[in-house]
């Protein structure tokens, strides 16, 4: 069927034959907001109803991938409302689910700095091109929150756990160059070359043979759906319990004062 995207307000399409472009729209960092994560439980859905697409690119809009969840507004109220940071979860295992199931190609275009939830997103991308001056990182630890929401799942399946505990566990960032070395994203490249690569390997793939490239993906993505149904809600639950914790309300009051937060372990 056709689909209308105009319904969406932090998510903008464009349409390049038989590619479909959707980026991240929240400038200027394209942080996720609740907005963003109730359209980022749909769009992938919609993406594979969607008669007129073949294949799909996702990125961020301006100069930014994604700078992870809005910290002073929506992790504050996540932590007084219990509510709100629940339904945030159910669409991040609507949204991870979705990312899984679709069986059309979905090529990761990281435009800049990628980090927290924007890793987690992008990360369950099949190809990954980034520029190679982005920084990508997960740093919900530095946050006082376990990274529960998909990214203790996916770094370990893209680079082995010695290196995901290295870099879950503090936070660090590594550059777009270095996670093309280890395993983590398939392709860095300068500035001027990132849409020709995108979108050459787009071509390429939208002029194969499509079922046999849907299915060859959906082939390999059945382990990845057994183990997201395993682990989606044991990964959400600890990190519901770091939503309620003292270092995750300091580590916001740290953000939102601009110091740095001092954990004390509870």
């Amino acid at each position: 069927m056709t689909v209308d995207y105009s319904k969406y307000q932090h998510i903008a399409t464009e349409r390049r034959g038989r590619v479909l472009t959707i980026a991240l729209s929240n400038p200027p960092m394209n942080a996720i907001n609740q907005r963003m994560h109730d359209e980022l439980k749909t769009i992938f859905y919609d993406v594979q109803d969607d008669a007129d697409t073949d294949v799909v690119v996702l990125t961020g809009a301006g100069k930014v991938f994604c700078a992870g969840g809005n910290i002073q507004d929506g992790m504050q109220k996540r932590i007084n409302e219990v509510d709100s940071y629940h339904k945030k979860n159910t669409g991040v295992k609507r949204r991870i689910s979705a990312m899984l199931e679709l069986e059309k190609p979905l090529i990761g275009r990281i435009n800049g700095d990628c980090i927290g939830g924007g890793a987690s997103l992008v990360l369950f991308c099949d190809v990954i091109f980034a520029v190679d001056t982005a920084r990508i990182g997960d740093r919900h630890v530095r946050m006082g929150f376990a990274a529960g929401d998909g990214a203790s799942m996916i770094w370990p399946q893209l680079i082995g756990y010695p290196r995901a505990m290295e870099y879950l566990l503090t936070g660090d960032l590594l550059s777009a160059k270095k996670a093309e070395e280890i395993g983590l994203i398939n392709h860095a490249v300068p500035a001027e070359e990132l849409d020709k690569q995108v979108y050459d390997f787009a071509d390429r793939l939208a002029a194969g043979a499509t079922k046999a490239i849907r299915w060859t993906k959906t082939c390999i993505n059945i382990p990845r759906r057994q183990a997201a149904q395993a682990y989606m809600d044991a990964g959400l639950a600890y990190q519901a319990h770091t939503n309620s914790s003292e270092d995750h309300q300091e580590a916001v009051n740290a953000f939102r004062e601009k110091r740095k937060p001092k954990f004390t372990g509870r």
